[in-house]
């Protein structure tokens, strides 16, 4: 996926986690919920150029959905 623009995360593309029949996606809202008290979700995500993976905060199960690059934008050059 694209990384949204006002994020602090330095790549440009980030790799996530959009099944929405993963676990880890699944159980994400019942976590969040009995830990923290919030109506959050969230998703695997990977940031390429480091290596990091962790969570990624979603509002709903469709959030962050139009950001998801088809094979063409991945592949061009010069795409952020």
């Amino acid at each position: 996926m694209r990384t949204p623009q006002l994020s602090n995360w330095e790549t440009p593309v980030m790799f996530v986690c959009f099944n929405d029949d993963c676990e880890y996606f699944k159980r994400s809202g019942e976590w969040m919920k009995s830990h923290y008290n919030v109506n959050v979700l969230y998703r695997h995500r990977l940031d390429p150029s480091t290596g990091e993976t962790g969570p990624l905060p979603v509002w709903s199960v469709d959030a962050m959905k139009d950001a998801i690059l088809d094979e063409d934008e991945e592949s061009a050059p010069g795409k952020e």
